[in-house]
């Protein structure tokens, strides 16, 4: 089967996000400048470079009370920081109760039962017992093509790991299982993993 995007696929439903995957999932937590907090989840996100160390994450909704994005952006808009929250397995739900699309002044730390940890460098909050999270200062906001598409860069300045999950100096994630967005209403787990040297190793 081939199809150009602009014609459409002709299946049920668009296949694109479950070929790109599995992606990681950004958690993503933002104060606005009136205090307000929210978390949302974003699986367009990825690590983007090592020195500085960066991250980034791509916002392609909007909400009628945020004009041409969401709560998300519009905060980091504001105060130009954000923190990036790993996801383990056991905070799926937790994690798929921050996806709505809720008004902007409700708490999603609230909403979800979470208990929020203030970051060390930067004017937010993050999810307490989360087995990492990143301390972000945005550089750029880039607006790609389409109307309410945004991609958020931002520099780590602060990094949060959980104890119990650095074993032999290694920050292992097979203590806690990162969750990981497939395509459709997918998720997937990561519970094995293997090493491969690369050439020259």
């Amino acid at each position: 089967m081939f199809y150009r995007p602009t014609e459409g696929h002709g299946l049920p439903h668009n296949p694109f996000n479950a070929i790109v995957t599995p992606r990681p999932i950004g958690w993503i937590s933002t104060r606005g400048s009136d205090g307000s907090e929210n978390l949302a989840p974003y699986s367009f996100f990825n690590a983007v470079a090592y020195t500085p160390p960066q991250v980034m994450f791509a916002s392609t909704s909007a909400k009628e009370d945020r004009g041409d994005t969401k709560d998300t952006v519009a905060n980091i808009r504001e105060t130009g920081v954000f923190c990036v929250n790993i996801v383990q397995y056991e905070m799926r739900d937790a994690m798929n109760k921050t996806s709505g699309a809720w008004d902007k002044e409700t708490d999603e730390f609230e909403l979800a039962g979470l208990s929020k940890a203030e970051c060390s460098e930067i004017a937010c909050s993050r999810v307490e017992g989360a087995p990492a999270s990143l301390e972000c200062r945005m550089t750029q906001i880039v607006r790609l093509e389409g109307d309410t598409n945004f991609a958020v860069f931002g520099e780590v300045i602060g990094v949060h790991m959980r104890d119990d999950c650095i074993v032999d100096g290694i920050f292992d994630v097979m203590t806690y299982n990162p969750l990981s967005r497939m395509g459709y209403r997918d998720y997937t787990v990561v519970r094995e993993k293997f090493e491969l040297k690369r050439p020259g190793e």
